[in-house]
């Protein structure tokens, strides 16, 4: 085994929850009477930090403005929106048997605490994970410190460890890092775009990403 710490993205990597991030953000703008944002401009955002994300589709609104669109897009996430969510085919076995080969597992994610613990509660992940990181703890991708902050916790070296993602936030992330890194073709991101961060592959299938890591 070449790498000892797997880094997983959560969001478009782990889970297909595009539908309700989009939804959730169209509601809380739609509510506040402001411009909706397009689906693709909500799509693209996906990975960063919601303070950042929330800058990037809505340029135009003040400090305090921004603020109540981060409330009301939690809330529609965690509470209003019913739009499902699922692990994506092969995701929950593909982690057990990663962790029964020796891997070590974690994630780093755009996603809030608040928001991570719930989800890796409802999917029954939660035990898989040694260590999380979330945005609203350190700063949003692409910038690494996450990904510092986790080498310095685990004690690893970078050369020790792979991020696995679906965004070019993640991979821009990881190369900062200096550490190697894959790309799934299944998220949000053009594969294109995940080529212009030279992973190592590009898999279109969770199970690829497991037979590759055990082989």
């Amino acid at each position: 085994m070449k790498y000892r710490l797997l880094i997983f993205d959560w969001d478009g990597t782990l889970i297909d929850s595009q539908a309700r991030i989009v939804s959730s953000f169209q509601g809380a703008t739609r509510e506040l009477g402001l411009r909706i944002p397009s689906d693709e401009s909500v799509r693209d955002i996906i990975g960063l930090g919601l303070p950042e994300a929330i800058l990037k589709v809505m340029p135009e609104c003040d400090a305090a403005t921004r603020e109540l669109i981060r409330q009301g897009y939690s809330k529609h996430y965690l509470e209003v929106d019913q739009t499902p969510t699922a692990l994506f085919d092969g995701a929950f076995d593909g982690l057990g048997l990663l962790k029964q080969h020796g891997y070590r597992l974690s994630v780093a994610t755009g996603k809030s605490r608040r928001g991570l613990d719930r989800v890796l509660s409802d999917t029954e992940l939660a035990g898989h994970f040694e260590l999380t990181k979330c945005a609203d703890e350190t700063a949003s991708k692409p910038d690494p410190l996450m990904l510092h902050e986790i080498l310095e916790e685990t004690g690893l070296d970078a050369s020790e460890v792979l991020m696995i993602g679906d965004t070019s936030y993640d991979l821009e992330m990881a190369r900062s890092a200096g550490i190697d890194r894959v790309a799934m073709s299944y998220g949000v991101h053009e594969v294109d775009d995940l080529h212009a961060f030279e992973p190592l592959q590009v898999f279109d299938h969770f199970n690829e990403l497991v037979d590759w890591l055990r082989s």
